[in-house]
């Protein structure tokens, strides 16, 4: 099964499991088919799953009061998206995740995602790891929000995710880099006659 090759190399990049051990994790995950525009997450629905990319792209996103939204992560390939706080606390959700394109996922329901780490330390490790990547990529967001212009945003989302930003709807993109459209577009603008 592709899924699981495609699984398989990114466990390998960050544990090592036996043929057994890696049978035993991955079937806790269900693979899905996940349309664009369909909604994995909605606020007030409690986030049931933990969902890893194989293919395909997401984004979650809050609206405040004045019905701007705000988007907080995108997910492609190799990469986890969901509303962590409701998943781990299973809570009602405050976020909207939302396929940007036809996608196949993975998902681990948290049940059975917390009896996969009590059955094996390796397990334990990998979800450890995994949530320190995530807490380190979010506070070097929001350190990159609070420190750097919004051309130095821009820049920085571009070197660093430059197969990335060319999949993204720009509204999504502004909105990730804290921006409007309009002014994503004066950025864009101003660089390419600096070239």
């Amino acid at each position: 099964m592709l899924e699981l090759d495609a699984f398989n190399k990114y466990l390998q990049r960050i544990i090592s499991l036996s043929l057994e051990e890696f049978a035993e994790f991955t079937v806790a995950f269900n693979v899905k088919q996940i349309k664009k525009k369909q909604f994995i997450i909605q606020p007030d629905f409690i986030a049931r799953y933990r969902t890893f990319v194989i293919k395909g792209a997401f984004r979650s996103y809050v609206i405040d009061k004045d019905g701007v939204d705000h988007t907080i992560q995108f997910a492609m390939e190799d990469w986890w998206i969901s509303d962590i706080n409701s998943y781990i606390y299973q809570k009602p959700a405050t976020m909207f995740v939302v396929a940007l394109e036809d996608s196949t996922v993975l998902q681990i329901e948290y049940e059975t995602e917390q009896l996969l780490k009590q059955a094996n330390p390796k397990f334990e490790r990998f979800f450890r790891i995994v949530a320190e990547r995530t807490a380190a990529f979010h506070q070097r967001r929001i350190i990159s929000a609070l420190t750097r212009t919004a051309e130095e945003r821009y820049t920085d989302f571009l070197e660093t995710y430059p197969t990335v930003a060319q999949r993204l709807p720009q509204f999504a993109l502004a909105s990730y880099l804290g921006m409007t459209r309009e002014f994503l577009n004066k950025i864009r603008n101003h660089k390419v006659k600096r070239k």
